[in-house]
């Protein structure tokens, strides 16, 4: 799942935009979801903190409010990676833009061959975020595709034995064996109870008495044997 978030103040022009996105995401086979907005208000500054899959950003740099270039600033202090793809009528705003250190897709001029610039702008993204670090795992009829840095830990349901993937936004009920996905796992995921794997880069505190793992966003789980307690010392 993509999320794509559009901010564009011009009713026209979104409807354009979404239009472009539909057609292009369903080329693509892709799933993904829209946040749309027509300006940089309260619910998009929001959406800039909030924890969700795979964050994708196609901003007009002109609305009422402020410009697209400040909030690419802001998301840039706290999401190095998610692409970043400019929209303006304007292409003296190009200059402005180059001439500030934002790391962005692309600078799409609106009335210029926008929609295959747009296409490829957003299929050249799509490719970069593949190479990220992700788990991509089929479960019967369903593929998930995890960004593994968003992966708290894995567990293993007692009732039904599905491995349970805990990351910041969801749980997801997989039917494979928690060995089986482990082997997709690269080595930031360790073993910490027969029943559990977490990922030690989100791990902040670990109470080795009480045998308790708390992780960065506060969350914390008693999953901590004995046996695997040397495994823990990070």
């Amino acid at each position: 799942m993509i999320n794509i978030i559009v901010c564009e103040d011009n009713k026209n022009d979104l409807a354009k935009i979404r239009k472009s996105i539909s057609k292009i995401m369903k080329s693509l086979k892709i799933d993904y979801k829209e946040n749309v907005f027509m300006d940089y208000d309260e619910s998009f500054m929001k959406i800039i903190d909030k924890k969700i899959p795979f964050k994708f950003y196609i901003l007009d740099i002109e609305t009422p409010s402020r410009s697209g270039i400040d909030i690419a600033r802001i998301i840039r202090k706290k999401d190095y990676s998610s692409p970043i793809i400019f929209l303006t009528g304007h292409n003296d705003l190009g200059v402005e833009l180059l001439s500030e250190d934002i790391t962005f897709t692309s600078f799409i001029n609106k009335f210029v061959n926008y929609e295959n610039r747009l296409k490829k702008s957003i299929i050249n993204s799509i490719n970069a975020m593949n190479k990220k670090r992700i788990l991509r795992l089929k479960d019967g009829n369903t593929l998930y595709t995890i960004n593994l840095n968003d992966i708290l830990y894995l567990t293993k349901e007692s009732l039904s034995r599905k491995t349970v993937i805990v990351t910041d936004y969801n749980e997801f009920y997989i039917s494979q064996s928690l060995n089986s996905v482990k082997d997709l796992l690269d080595d930031d995921f360790i073993q910490t109870h027969r029943a559990c794997i977490v990922n030690k880069n989100r791990v902040c505190k670990i109470d080795f008495k009480n045998k308790i793992i708390c992780f960065d966003n506060n969350v914390e789980i008693d999953l901590l044997s004995n046996k695997y307690k040397k495994e823990m010392i990070i």
